[in-house]
């Protein structure tokens, strides 16, 4: 929700809100589809779950170097920060939790 949201208010429009619209589909149904403590079966682990939140953490990061976005553009901070904001959930994440209590 953040990422659509936050967009709209940081007023992106076209590819950029594309992008965060994309993402945050994306992130909806990886979390869906995560097996989360003490879940079932679910064909994500909480593992790759964060394999895959840190890899669009960096891609947030790399995707207005890579799209040219002008210096202290809406849409450079807004990726950015989001980057960030995804990152810090990652660090303070335990995705070991699920694997680590059955190994």
């Amino acid at each position: 929700m953040l990422l659509v949201v936050g967009s709209l208010v940081a007023g992106l429009r076209g590819l950029t809100f594309l992008i965060c619209v994309v993402l945050a589909i994306l992130l909806l149904l990886i979390t869906l589809a995560t097996s989360f403590p003490p879940g079932g079966a679910k064909p994500i682990s909480l593992t790759l779950h964060g394999i895959i939140e840190l890899a669009i953490a960096i891609f947030l990061v790399a995707t207005p170097y890579v799209l040219g976005f002008g210096p202290g553009s809406p849409a450079k901070r807004f990726y950015v920060t989001m980057a960030a904001v995804i990152f810090v959930i990652w660090l303070l994440t335990d995705y070991r939790g699920t694997e680590a209590s059955t190994a």
